[in-house]
């Protein structure tokens, strides 16, 4: 039997979802939970590998077991044995055919960025934070650099091991509410550092130490030397993952909600 469940987490105090020997991770904490209440080393895939500090609204995971028990138990009883900081949030069984990474259509992240000239000593580990000056109108201008299909290789991490590094992002836009700017990205797949290296540039426009049209040349150059340092990873959210409907997952819409 094949089992998918959404995963909510909060990043700061992991080493990011996969899982790694002597350091705590997601991936880590799950298998030792689920291992809990079944006495049996089960694996887990996700749908992306998120990287320390990056948090999840909704990360999706399968996993394979004999084992059988209501979506009900499987729930409670995982919780029951995870640190608070993590939940599953639902279970479902699905077909064998599903698979939790190449089944996906579409990844969507948010970014909570805070502009204000001191960081927070509340929101500090839940969002990223700079006390340039952003102008949202030149924000909005970058942002459409990077809509549609292009190689990402000059935006993504030395040590991503994806075999194209072309992408397509279908939607990314970006919200203020007071000092609290709001980013979300839509794409069939993201690179690793993907996000974070975009996010690095759009700021360095936003504040005016960047032309926009740089943007065209970054792309075209190729060259991940040339792009602006990996923006801080605590403000990223994994928030939804779109999957064809016949899979029979519950439907989600995960937001960050800034208007409060």
């Amino acid at each position: 039997m094949r089992i998918a469940a959404s995963i909510e987490y909060a990043g700061q105090n992991f080493s990011g979802w996969q899982k790694q020997p002597r350091v705590k991770t997601i991936q880590g904490e799950l298998e030792k939970a689920i291992f809990s209440i079944t006495n049996q080393n089960i694996g887990t895939t996700a749908a992306g590998r998120t990287d320390s500090g990056v948090h999840a609204l909704g990360q999706v995971i399968h996993f394979d077991t004999k084992l059988k028990r209501s979506m009900h138990s499987w729930v409670k009883g995982i919780n029951a044995f995870l640190p608070e900081s993590i939940r599953v949030k639902w279970a479902v069984e699905v077909s064998d055919d599903f698979h939790a990474r190449f089944s996906a259509k579409q990844r969507e992240y948010q970014y909570l960025l805070l502009n204000q000239p001191i960081n927070s000593a509340i929101m500090r580990q839940n969002c990223g934070w700079t006390f340039y000056n952003l102008n949202i109108d030149l924000i909005k201008k970058s942002l459409l650099k990077f809509k549609g299909k292009h190689d990402f290789n000059a935006f993504r991490s030395s040590e991503c091991q994806a075999k194209s590094s072309v992408r397509t992002i279908s939607k990314i836009c970006v919200k203020q509410h007071k000092e609290y700017f709001l980013f979300t990205f839509v794409a069939d797949a993201f690179l690793q550092h993907q996000i974070r290296n975009m996010l690095g540039t759009i700021l360095k426009v936003g504040y005016g130490a960047m032309d926009v049209s740089r943007i065209d040349l970054l792309l075209k150059q190729n060259d991940r030397r040339l792009v602006p340092a990996t923006f801080s990873p605590n403000g990223l959210y994994l928030t939804n993952i779109r999957y064809d409907s016949h899979w029979g997952l519950p439907k989600s819409n995960n937001k960050i909600n800034i208007n409060l």
